[in-house]
């Protein structure tokens, strides 16, 4: 039965994945609430982790956005449930934020990835930029420290400029400050290269913490299937002025 997809289901999530099937997930991609704050919104959520990686299939992937505060304490529960760390994406904005007027004014947010099972076997597609010229060939001469040694070989090699590039770590997406809907609102330009990355066409990615449900629609327009779970009710309103908003398709490009 697949009518648990493409919707949020309201509730908290620890409850409402109990209910999803095992082992039929591809990906998770969720931003938590960190617990930075006071604010109601901002409460940390504790045990998450144990319904995600029943759903999840034995070699996925799970993108977990966070502060360092919180991702400090992501890594030993995802080392529990049997999840490795693999990598990390920096978003950089546009502005920054802060509550301290004596510190570095912040202007990213880290995404950090762990997988389970065999690397081989987990989905992951390299992501390239667009930006690539026309390619040429030119012989360029070696570093000294990679010179051959008394063998004969050529100090010089050929090597290929241009082409594709593999993307960088670090991403730039201007955030959503003025336009957003939701407090932690996640620009689709964020999300969207992380679902490319860690979910095969038509697979499925979850989201435990929806909001306005940015995940969900970067999956279906991607053509991913999706589930998600909120648990507050305000969400409904924001999530349906999310849809609506008409800077969705450039977003997601």
């Amino acid at each position: 039965m697949s009518d648990w997809l493409n919707r949020c289901h309201w509730g908290d999530c620890r409850e409402l994945m109990a209910a999803w099937p095992d082992a039929s997930v591809d990906a998770c991609v969720t931003d938590p609430p960190y617990g930075d704050t006071s604010l109601e919104w901002d409460r940390r959520c504790d045990g998450w982790m144990a319904q995600v990686a029943r759903v999840l299939k034995p070699a996925a992937s799970v993108w977990v956005f966070g502060s360092m505060r919180y991702l400090a304490t992501v890594f030993a529960e995802m080392e529990a449930h049997g999840f490795r760390y693999s990598q990390d994406v920096v978003w950089e904005k546009q502005n920054g934020t802060g509550f301290h007027a004596d510190r570095f004014r912040r202007v990213h947010e880290h995404a950090v990835m762990f997988y389970r099972g065999a690397w081989a076997d987990v989905y992951h597609r390299p992501q390239f930029t667009h930006d690539a010229v026309g390619k040429t060939v030119r012989r360029k001469t070696k570093p000294t420290h990679t010179r051959a040694i008394a063998s004969g070989e050529a100090s010089t090699y050929v090597s290929e400029d241009g082409g594709p590039k593999l993307a960088t770590s670090v991403i730039f997406v201007p955030n959503e400050h003025g336009n957003a809907v939701h407090p932690t609102q996640k620009p689709l330009g964020i999300l969207a290269p992380l679902l490319r990355y860690s979910v095969p066409p038509g697979g499925v990615v979850i989201d435990p913490f929806a909001g306005s449900i940015s995940t969900g629609i970067a999956a279906e327009m991607l053509g991913m299937q999706w589930a998600a779970c909120e648990l507050n009710p305000d969400c409904r309103r924001m999530q349906a002025e999310r849809q609506r908003q008409p800077s969705l398709l450039r977003e997601a490009a």
